[in-house]
């Protein structure tokens, strides 16, 4: 059997001074990678009339692809890329941050309740140059006995997500009766990290509550999962990243020099004799470019540490 390792999360404020509450699993000490996932974050089900929704204005990222996967509510997306898109339950928006991009994440009127994760993928080395990007994806319903699941990335239950990753990757959201047992089929090559959003879960013999991740090492083809009451779990994986990465604040980066070369060139762009602007639409042309169409301030970047940041991974 599969050592499994199981990962608690901490409770961190998104999207500055309104900030909504979320659960992270990734990274933290124990571990910074699962595959080339390197963060993740879970929140909700929040009453949008009681917390304020989402409302993160615009902020940089490099190095990165972005995955929204939500449970229950709705998003706006806008990016310096030109891409505006509704992010909905069921459907797969990835944003590809490469060279440097800029987006805004905000929820709709007519949410009620926000429910999902936000999850990062590590580009490698060969293809964290590229430009930005933003893919769309619904995937079919797949469904047994005991179990529902939408596969959004890489392949498992006999279904191969169209969307193209820069490192193989898997993520699924699976849905659980109570006392239902799932035999997956995996590759073994990969790690992987079971998020249990809902219920609770025994993974390969380690029981998971709600809110952790319960990691498991390569080497099995098989993956057990059996939920104790009715569940739901986002499962992640891919194969080792092989990389060490700087991680701090929206960027990733090789090194510490770069990171503070990304945020200098952030904070050019977006103040003027030493301010913020007070409007996206009047951030200055650079790597990052222009979220158009949103009139929100953007989120300075914080201070950087006194320590050089060191690589992880």
């Amino acid at each position: 059997m599969s050592s499994v390792q199981v990962l608690t999360p901490r409770d961190v404020p998104l999207g500055g001074l309104r900030a909504m509450r979320v659960r992270r699993t990734l990274p933290q000490r124990e571990r910074s990678l699962v595959g080339a996932w390197c963060f993740a974050d879970h929140y909700g089900p929040d009453p949008v009339a009681e917390t304020g929704g989402m409302v993160v204005p615009p902020h940089p990222h490099t190095g990165l692809q972005t995955v929204s996967w939500l449970f229950a509510g709705e998003v706006e997306h806008r990016d310096s890329a030109g891409n505006h898109a509704m992010v909905r339950p069921g459907e797969l928006n990835l944003m590809t941050g490469g060279h440097g991009v800029s987006h805004s994440e905000v929820s709709t009127p007519g949410t009620e309740v926000l429910h999902g994760v936000q999850l990062w993928v590590a580009l490698p080395d060969g293809a964290r140059d590229r430009p930005a990007r933003f893919d769309h994806y619904a995937p079919p319903p797949l469904t047994g006995p005991g179990w529902s699941a939408h596969v959004f990335l890489g392949s498992l239950l006999g279904h191969t997500s169209p969307v193209e990753t820069a490192t193989p990757l898997l993520g699924a959201e699976i849905v659980l009766d109570p006392g239902a047992v799932l035999e997956l089929a995996v590759d073994a090559t990969y790690e992987h990290g079971v998020l249990v959003d809902t219920g609770s879960v025994v993974v390969a013999g380690q029981p998971v509550k709600p809110s952790e991740m319960g990691y498991v090492e390569p080497g099995s083809p098989d993956l057990r999962i059996e939920a104790l009451e009715a569940s739901r779990v986002v499962l992640l994986g891919g194969p080792p990243f092989g990389e060490q990465i700087v991680m701090w604040w929206n960027f990733v980066g090789r090194d510490h020099d770069e990171i503070a070369r990304y945020r200098e060139e952030w904070q050019a762009q977006i103040t003027r004799d030493g301010e913020v602007v007070g409007d996206s639409q009047d951030v200055a042309d650079g790597r990052f470019g222009i979220v158009v169409g949103d009139h929100l301030p953007p989120i300075p970047a914080p201070v950087l540490p006194t320590a050089r940041l060191k690589p992880r991974g």
